[in-house]
């Protein structure tokens, strides 16, 4: 997708190992497209950081009573006005609208070939050096999808790590910073923070290895996963607003699981609703539904509609979407129909 208007870093500008680069402030940003009378909500997170216990960071979609009916919302989320609905008196912003993964013709880019070797190296850079940055700040380390790539909430004195492309970004307050991405060790340096091989790792991580080793970035696989973590949220964000959804978390991007993930479901059928970019098991990006305690609902990996290979639950992988079609509305429709068929489940 075409970039931002308010955020030019390259994903390929690798000419200096320290420069300043755009501030980003997503909702304001939004904002400025709209009339006096209309409120931004949108995917990415925004400062100002919370500062009170528990930490939860924004909520960049929630609508306060304040705020209604003037609040515009992603494409499909309930509303009296979208962003999808929003394009049709100004259909100049439609490269910007799709762009932010907030409606209009929203389209995940061909999947680089380089995408694995990418996918591995910026999960360690986010499992040991990106989460751990927020942990040490306020014992959080969940991220979130960010422009051109993913990165964390606003925390601290309004600061932000992320990677936008093949670059690590921190921005602090009025300021912000880039240097190409280049080691573990790097990156830790360029931060000022530590390597953390514990905070944030999972089972299903990969090792953090040698962290003075090359990362192996690819700018088109880079941005590739930019893409597909702003569908996730997306998508994620429909399922989570869906009246239908029972006591659903809200998404974030697991560093340990380099997932994008929520919850769904009463203590009985609770299940996890997520978008994998790849693993060690499938290795191209699928969205799945894992469901907690199958033995209480009777549920087994014997019925072909739970086709997932190594839990009890379902996989739809990438290869598998219909072509053309819009992506954040498939993956929400399949996530739709998992929940779906877990609460009309009963052990009997």
């Amino acid at each position: 997708m075409s970039s931002s208007p308010t955020d030019t870093l390259s994903s390929s500008d690798t000419s200096s190992p320290n420069t300043s680069c755009p501030v980003r402030n997503p909702r304001a940003d939004a904002q400025e497209l709209l009339s006096d009378d209309q409120v931004a909500r949108v995917l990415e997170p925004s400062p100002p950081a919370v500062q009170q216990p528990p930490f939860l960071a924004d909520d960049p979609v929630a609508v306060s009573d304040a705020d209604s009916p003037a609040a515009v919302v992603p494409a499909g989320m309930p509303g009296d006005s979208d962003w999808g609905e929003w394009l049709k008196d100004h259909p100049e912003h439609q490269n910007w609208v799709a762009d932010q993964w907030l409606g209009g013709d929203r389209r995940l880019p061909a999947t680089p070939p380089s995408l694995t070797a990418t996918r591995e190296s910026l999960h360690r850079l986010a499992t040991y050096v990106i989460g751990p940055a927020r942990y040490s700040s306020n014992g959080k380390f969940g991220l979130r999808w960010t422009h051109g790539g993913f990165g964390t909430p606003f925390f601290g004195e309004d600061r932000q790590v992320r990677v936008r492309g093949s670059n690590l970004v921190d921005q602090s307050g009025n300021s912000a910073r880039s240097t190409p991405i280049s080691t573990i060790q790097g990156a830790a340096d360029f931060l000022d923070s530590s390597i953390d091989a514990e905070t944030a790792a999972e089972g299903d991580s990969t090792p953090l290895g040698d962290v003075h080793q090359s990362l192996d970035v690819d700018p088109d696989s880079a941005e590739f996963l930019g893409d597909w973590f702003g569908m996730s949220f997306a998508a994620l964000e429909l399922l989570r607003s869906d009246s239908e959804s029972v006591d659903p978390s809200r998404p974030q991007l697991w560093p340990g699981h380099f997932d994008a993930a929520i919850e769904v479901g009463d203590e009985d059928h609770r299940g996890s609703y997520g978008a994998s970019p790849g693993d060690a098991s499938i290795d191209e990006p699928y969205l799945y539904v894992s469901i907690w305690w199958p033995d209480r609902l009777g549920v087994s990996g014997e019925d072909p509609f739970w086709n997932a290979p190594s839990f009890v639950g379902r996989i739809l992988k990438l290869s598998d979407f219909t072509p053309d079609a819009d992506p954040v509305v498939e993956a929400a429709a399949f996530w739709r129909e998992s929940r779906d068929r877990i609460a009309a489940a009963t052990n009997t």
